[in-house]
């Protein structure tokens, strides 16, 4: 069995909000398998999803350009906020977007030889990391071409929404786009809700109603009723609206005569773990030099 370690400890903890000693019982019953104790203590605890999804580890900022019925949803990063914040580096992301929209590039690497302005992409990124220190990428997009109408909302610069939607009007989009970014639905209905994340939510469920003692037709009715419930919770059609929490999203589109298409969501840095700097250690390991 792995040698279960302070910082292993620490990082099951920051993943799942739980206290020091559940994670290290955890990670002693997992053999010291970080994924495997998170599942054990998620059985164990009820938690419905891990917080490691909701850590920003990277800096940088999200942007959106539309054009009648073309738009998109980009992604820019660098190493600092401070840069983030760059007037040169706000100007190279909506130059990135609008690459995307005019060019329909396949992919981040073609995106950099989308030329703007008589620039390429890829050059400009290059002259601004030569100028400003910092590595500088396009992390993502997401092009949309719709024969109903885009909206978007931006939470700051660090969360961007595009919706694709048809019927409605103007507001109706906004608002929807505004729900996305505060409720983060994975998907728009339950029909696209992938079977393999169906199953291990059903998995960890199963266990938890297990616990419990009662009869397996009534455990299995605990876990129908569990799943039905998560499908709510993710996807947006299942969701209560934000602005009016008695209503469904579902039901709001059908007064308005309304439908989602399709929506993209980034949040800066999502998935990308960022390295933590431990100066004191630096300047140590320095002085010993």
């Amino acid at each position: 069995m792995a040698e279960i370690t302070a910082k292993m400890v620490g990082e099951l903890r920051e993943m799942t909000g739980m206290g020091m000693m559940e994670c290290k019982k955890a990670l002693v019953e997992a053999e010291g398998d970080i994924k495997k104790a998170e599942e054990i203590l998620r059985i164990k605890s009820g938690n419905k999803a891990s917080k490691v999804a909701g850590r920003t580890a990277a800096e940088g900022t999200v942007v959106v350009a539309i054009d009648g019925k073309v738009g998109a949803l980009v992604e820019v990063n660098c190493e600092t906020d401070f840069v983030a914040k760059d007037e040169g580096f706000v100007a190279f992301a909506k130059t990135a977007a609008d690459a995307v929209v005019a060019g329909n590039p396949a992919d981040v690497e073609a995106l950099g030889a989308v030329a703007v302005g008589g620039t390429t992409v890829e050059e400009t990124r290059k002259a601004l990391i030569a100028k400003l220190g910092e590595n500088i990428n396009v992390r993502r997009f997401q092009r949309f071409v719709t024969e109903g109408q885009l909206a978007h909302y931006l939470h700051g610069s660090r969360i961007g929404v595009v919706v694709d939607f048809t019927g409605g009007d103007e507001q109706m989009g906004k608002d929807i786009a505004m729900h996305i970014a505060a409720s983060k639905p994975v998907c728009v209905s339950k029909d696209q809700v992938s079977a393999e994340l169906i199953e291990a939510e059903r998995k960890i469920y199963s266990a938890q109603a297990a616990e419990s003692g009662k009869p397996a037709d009534i455990v299995a009715k605990m876990v129908e009723g569990r799943i039905t419930k998560y499908l709510a919770e993710v996807t947006l059609l299942g969701q209560p609206f934000v602005k009016n929490p008695d209503q469904t999203v579902e039901k709001l589109l059908a007064e308005k005569g309304a439908k989602v298409n399709a929506f993209t969501m980034f949040v800066v840095g999502e998935g990308i773990e960022k390295k933590v700097v431990d100066f004191a250690a630096e300047v140590a390991a320095a002085a010993k030099v």
